[in-house]
């Protein structure tokens, strides 16, 4: 890429949660990297600057192009798709407008308007009740740009985590383990941690079961799934070891042996990612999701829609910072 600034499209997430506050209040730093521009509802997005940001000028744009880096006005893509504007409020309407943002911004994406995609949270009760049949961003992602190999990665400064499975139940992901799915997700990762700038990545796998089934005797799930597709991907070159015991193996991460831990399913990957990033100081939220994989690039804030706390100004704009910041770094 030219010295030119990355255009981000961010998608603006559930009208009603902390999206639009994190958004204005991260877009004087964000800009200082990228030309960020909103694909969202202009007119929530004014409030929370009124209400969070009070220098910041929100201004419709037709396209992305006509965005600047301004940390003083906050381009959006205005989709005018909000009637009723109520923080916390679970509705159906919203679910809707949420996933008119993303799918905007990956039309964008594809259509090379945009560099990457950054998105604010969605809640996936209020896509179910608009229809939507996917359990996140993720899966819809990965359909609309035909992507079949793909992976969630969570980063934090001391840990980065990837994922075989996330939102499915915790039976299903037992259950549904394979080979091809352990050594999908164990190449995408290899690929995402050299497109960071790791010239040579360390993986590690952790294990399904305790102590990684302690040798057949807690499961036999390492034997005959994980082992046989670490040693297939090892053998393309990728240095990856596993299966790991999971209740060590993060703790080894974060202290600098491996540059990520595959994860078999989605909580062994997000409580140790969270613990590090939540600290139960709504000041101090951090850490960011990456959709790897695709054609195109998403980051993602690592929180939820927050409701509970939506429309009081205490949401913490840090991983919304961090987000973009590393949608810039996998663009150039």
């Amino acid at each position: 890429m030219s010295d030119r600034l990355p255009t981000i499209g961010v998608t603006m997430g559930d009208p009603a949660g902390i999206g639009s506050e994190v958004i204005v209040k991260s877009h004087s730093t964000s800009v200082e990297t990228a030309n960020v521009v909103v694909i969202g509802d202009a007119s929530v997005l004014a409030d929370a600057a009124d209400r969070f940001a009070p220098d910041l000028t929100v201004r419709r744009v037709d396209s992305p192009a006509a965005a600047d880096a301004d940390p003083e006005v906050l381009p959006v893509v205005d989709l005018d798709n909000v009637s009723a504007h109520q923080y916390g409020e679970l509705s159906q309407d919203n679910g809707e407008a949420s996933l008119e943002y993303i799918q905007r911004a990956i039309e964008l994406a594809q259509a090379g308007e945009i560099d990457g995609i950054t998105t604010a949270p969605i809640n996936k009760q209020a896509t179910r009740m608009a229809g939507s049949e996917y359990a996140g961003h993720t899966g819809m992602l990965a359909d609309y740009s035909d992507t079949d190999d793909y992976s969630m990665m969570l980063i934090e400064d001391e840990l980065t985590v990837t994922h075989v499975s996330t939102h499915i139940p915790l039976r299903e992901a037992c259950s549904q383990l394979t080979v091809d799915d352990v050594a999908s997700t164990i190449t995408v990762t290899d690929e995402a941690l050299r497109d960071l700038g790791i010239d040579d990545p360390a993986i590690a796998v952790a294990g399904l079961n305790p102590h990684a089934s302690d040798g057949g005797l807690l499961g036999d799930e390492e034997a005959e799934t994980i082992e046989p597709a670490v040693d297939r991907v090892a053998k393309t070159g990728v240095d990856v070891t596993g299966p790991h015991s999971p209740d060590t193996v993060y703790v080894r991460a974060a202290a600098g042996e491996f540059d990520c831990v595959v994860s078999m399913y989605h909580d062994q990957g997000h409580i140790p990612i969270k613990m590090l990033g939540f600290t139960g100081n709504d000041d101090a939220v951090s850490g960011v999701n990456v959709t790897i994989g695709l054609p195109i690039v998403r980051t993602s804030v690592d929180h939820g829609t927050a409701f509970d706390i939506a429309g009081d100004g205490v949401a913490s704009e840090q991983s919304m910072i961090d987000a973009v910041a590393t949608a810039v770094e996998l663009v150039r």
